[in-house]
């Protein structure tokens, strides 16, 4: 018997329509088979050194006196009586000390993580989810990573993307241009940081890498005594961006070394980089 045009219709309405909730349902299972990443804050060392001076004199003297007389004088007879004690004792000290304290100051910089968080978000490649933050001051336990996953600091995290500063270097720098009146006026920052990226459950290290942050603005003046202001927050910027793409590009290359495509952006968009400079120029 012929099948009726509305019936063949309908079945294929039913297909694409089935084939459609395919589609549709496949981005949605592949986004919650990703892993769950939770980035922490970047954790620091500071030592300081304090110079100090310590002067203490201390004096203890017991000093005792005694005397007695007696008298007596009549037209008979006449007696007297005379006595007389001394004691006295001394003794001082002085204690001086000099030298140098070290402190070591221990905590998290709430800076240069949001750039990294957003790198890792635009790979397409994880999940992210927010961690508590560690409050403690001046401890050690500040690096056991371990014993804060125990503790629960990660909910609902497969992995935590643990990262520590290993160094800062802070440059502001006037230097004479040869052959001209000119002044280049720079301010640089540079940042390094250790990261390494944890298994929640396991406590497995999947990937270890180091990853550089740096930034820089550059101007130009031709009058001497020129007051320049450079732009602080664009070198933040430019250090938080660069160490987000930076520590993205390893996550790649060593978490999911499928994807490729990041590392050739990256290239391309660092020699697309142009380095700023304005002159000022004075009448």
């Amino acid at each position: 018997m012929p099948t009726s045009p509305s019936k063949m219709f309908k079945a294929l309405l039913a297909a694409m329509l089935a084939a459609l909730s395919l589609t549709v349902a496949a981005p949605a299972l592949h986004a919650q088979n990703l892993p769950k990443i939770a980035v922490t804050d970047l954790s620091y060392e500071e030592k300081v050194k304090e110079y100090f001076q310590y002067f203490e004199a201390r004096e203890k003297h017991n000093n005792s006196y005694s005397a007695s007389e007696r008298s007596r004088d009549s037209n008979l007879s006449s007696s007297g009586s005379s006595s007389e004690r001394a004691s006295s004792r001394g003794e001082s000290s002085v204690i001086a000390a000099s030298g140098s304290i070290t402190m070591i100051s221990r905590g998290e910089l709430r800076k240069f993580t949001a750039d990294i968080k957003g790198e890792l978000l635009k790979s397409g490649a994880y999940r992210l989810v927010q961690g508590k933050p560690w409050t403690q001051q001046n401890t050690e336990k500040l690096y056991d990573i371990i014993d804060r996953i125990k503790k629960g600091y990660y909910p609902g995290a497969d992995y935590v993307l643990f990262g520590t500063i290993n160094n800062i270097d802070f440059r502001q720098e006037s230097n004479p241009i040869q052959g001209s009146n000119a002044v280049s006026f720079s301010l640089a920052l540079e940042l390094v940081g250790e990261f390494s990226l944890i298994n929640t459950r396991t406590y497995e290290i999947k990937a270890a890498f180091s990853a550089m942050g740096e930034g820089s603005d550059t101007r130009l003046a031709n009058a001497a005594g020129t007051v320049i202001a450079l732009n602080k927050s664009k070198v933040m910027q430019e250090v938080s961006r660069s160490l987000g793409d930076a520590v993205a590009a390893e996550m790649e290359a060593q978490f999911n070394p499928a994807a490729s495509t990041r590392s050739s952006r990256r290239i391309e968009r660092q020699s697309e980089t142009v380095q700023e400079q304005k002159t000022v120029i004075f009448k």
